[in-house]
């Protein structure tokens, strides 16, 4: 069995610093992933947010969580185009030709994924301070952040292996981010649920992008996350869940 390959894990590391390297050495996937989060926050801070009421005096606090998860979204969509092209270039079957764990190279796409989303999201942060962003949060409140944002980035990433194994061309791998990029817009990330028309409300309040944004707003303010934070948790482990499953099934299939 593969799980008892005591080489699986040196093979991985090996895969994620081979992805890693392609990473550092075109510096603009990271930059070009943080522009358009950046864009948006400076849109609607300084342009939009003195007419937006939130019931907080400062709107990028308010923002901020949802733009992390934009970013995100935006990262994931690099993780299916380089998974596309490895397989396009038969990249996979020569690895598959060597004597190492067969999932290794699609594991070291993933933790890729992981990382150069987590340096992305680090950028964000650094940029909110630099708007008057401050948190009350303690330690242990900024670990459950990360926490959830590493969730949602693992439950994202498989969804993308399944975009980047499945596409049938370079456009295709990367347009399934679209409609993630997009449903912040229709959550609580930007304005309260309680300003928008009642159907709106309806699919903003029951969407998975608003209990994660609410649970990270309120971690990050020091405030009493509530049920939050576990219907987050539940909808990050759901996706996670069916998406790797899936994943791994079409990895399979054509590995086969």
């Amino acid at each position: 069995m593969e799980a008892t390959n005591s080489h699986f894990f040196s093979d991985m590391s090996i895969m994620l610093g081979r992805s890693m390297r392609h990473i550092f050495r075109s510096m603009d996937t990271i930059i070009t992933v943080a522009i358009t989060p950046i864009a948006i926050m400076l849109l609607f801070v300084y342009v939009f947010g003195g007419a937006i009421q939130t019931g907080m005096d400062n709107y990028v606090n308010y923002l901020l969580p949802g733009i992390l998860l934009i970013t995100i979204a935006s990262g994931i969509a690099y993780t299916s185009y380089r998974l596309f092209m490895d397989m396009q270039r038969g990249i996979f079957e020569r690895f598959h030709s060597m004597p190492i764990a067969r999932s290794a190279p699609l594991w070291g796409h993933v933790l890729t994924s992981l990382v150069s989303n987590a340096i992305s999201v680090v950028v964000i942060i650094l940029v909110g301070l630099l708007m008057g962003f401050r948190s009350s949060a303690g330690v242990l409140s900024w670990l459950a952040v990360a926490g959830i944002l590493g969730l949602f980035t693992l439950a994202l990433t498989w969804v993308a292996v399944i975009a980047g194994l499945s596409a049938k061309s370079v456009d295709g791998a990367g347009a399934f981010a679209y409609p993630l990029i997009f449903l912040p817009f229709i959550s609580s990330a930007f304005v309260p649920t309680e300003s928008m028309p009642p159907v709106v409300r309806a699919f903003a309040e029951n969407q998975p992008v608003t209990s994660i944004v609410n649970a990270i707003r309120a971690l990050l303010a020091g405030q009493p996350v509530g049920n939050d934070i576990w219907v987050a948790l539940a909808w990050c482990l759901g996706i996670l869940i069916v998406a790797y499953l899936f994943a791994m099934r079409v990895y399979k299939r054509k590995a086969a």
